[in-house]
C-alpha cells in the first residue's frame, strides 16, 4: 500500500533528475566556475591562517580547505532561488493542473524540487571530487586537497545530516515556490535568497570561523543547517551527544518548514484562480 501510494512521486523525482542531467554544458560550466571560486576562497584561508597567532581558532587550515571544496561540490543542493519550472507553470497557468492531479500537490513539488537540486549537484560533486580529492594529491598539492571523513562514525553521521540538509533545501524550495504563486514574480525573493544562503550557511566562510558572540545564533538558524552542520560533523567536531542534536536539529527545521509549507499550500490553493486559455 505504501510502496503504490509512493510510486507516483518517485516517478516524478526519476523524471525530473533524468531530465536535469542532460544539461551537460551547463553542469561543466558550473563545475568550472565552482572550481574557480573554490581555488580563491582556498587562497584567502591560506593567508589568514598564515597571519593569525599560532593555535588559534576551531578548525585547522587543511579542515577549512576540505570544508571549501564540499561547500563549492554541494552548491547546487542549496535553495538558491525558486523552482523554474513552477515559476513557469505560475505564470503560464499550468499550475492549475497541480490542483486537479490525483496527488499531493505539496508532495509533488517537494520530490520534483529534491530531483532538480540533486541532479544538478551530482555531477558537479563526482568532477570536484575527481579534481580536489584525485588529482590535487597526485600532482603534489596534498594540502590543497579534499581530505576524507575524520572518521567511520563521522561519514555515517555525515551522510544522514546531508540527507537532512537536502530535504530541509526541498522544503524551502516549496516555500519559496508558494511566494511566487502568491506573488506573480519570482525577481524579489531569488535576489534576497541567494546573499541569505552564501551568507548564513557557511557557503562563503565557515561558521565557526565567525565571532564568538555571533556563533551560537548561526548554529541554530535554519541555513547552518543547509550546510554547515553537515561538514561540522564530516570532519568530527560535532560527535557523540552533539552530533545527535545537531541531526535533531536539522531534522526540527524539516518538520517545521514542511508542516508550515503544506499549511500555506492548502490555504493557497483553495484560493488560486487561474486565467487565460
Amino acid at each position: 500500500m505504501i510502496a503504490a501510494a509512493a510510486r507516483p512521486y518517485l516517478a516524478g523525482f526519476r523524471a525530473r533528475f533524468q531530465q536535469m542531467l542532460q544539461y551537460r554544458a551547463a553542469a561543466l560550466a558550473g563545475f568550472g566556475t565552482q572550481c574557480w571560486w573554490g581555488t580563491i576562497k582556498v587562497m584567502v584561508l591560506t593567508a589568514f591562517y598564515q597571519a593569525r597567532p599560532l593555535g588559534a581558532g576551531p578548525m585547522t587550515l587543511a579542515d577549512s580547505i576540505a570544508y571549501t571544496w564540499l561547500a563549492q561540490a554541494l552548491l547546487a543542493l542549496q535553495p538558491w532561488a525558486a523552482d523554474p519550472e513552477i515559476v513557469l507553470a505560475v505564470k503560464s497557468g499550468g499550475v492549475g493542473y497541480d490542483r486537479v492531479r490525483p496527488l499531493d500537490a505539496y508532495g509533488w513539488w517537494f520530490v520534483r524540487a529534491i530531483g532538480w537540486m540533486t541532479s544538478r549537484a551530482a555531477p558537479r560533486a563526482a568532477l570536484m571530487y575527481a579534481v580536489a580529492g584525485v588529482i590535487l594529491p597526485a600532482v603534489g598539492l596534498g594540502r590543497w586537497a579534499w581530505s576524507a571523513p575524520a572518521s567511520a562514525p563521522a561519514a555515517a553521521f555525515f551522510a544522514a545530516s546531508i540527507t537532512l540538509g537536502t530535504l530541509l533545501a526541498g522544503a524551502m524550495t516549496v516555500l519559496l515556490d508558494l511566494i511566487v504563486a502568491a506573488t506573480m514574480n519570482e525577481r524579489g525573493v531569488n535576489l534576497l535568497l541567494t546573499p541569505l544562503t552564501i551568507l548564513l550557511s557557511g557557503n562563503l566562510l565557515p561558521l565557526l570561523l565567525f565571532p564568538d558572540w555571533a556563533r551560537n545564533w548561526l548554529f541554530v538558524q535554519p541555513f547552518a543547517s543547509l550546510l554547515d552542520i553537515p561538514l561540522r560533523l564530516y570532519f568530527g567536531l560535532l560527535t557523540g551527544p552533539g552530533a545527535l542534536e545537531a541531526l535533531a536539529l536539522q531534522a526540527l527545521w524539516v518538520v517545521l518548514l514542511v508542516g508550515g509549507g503544506r499549511w500555506w499550500m492548502g490555504r493557497l490553493m483553495r484560493r488560486l484562480q487561474v486565467q487565460g486559455g
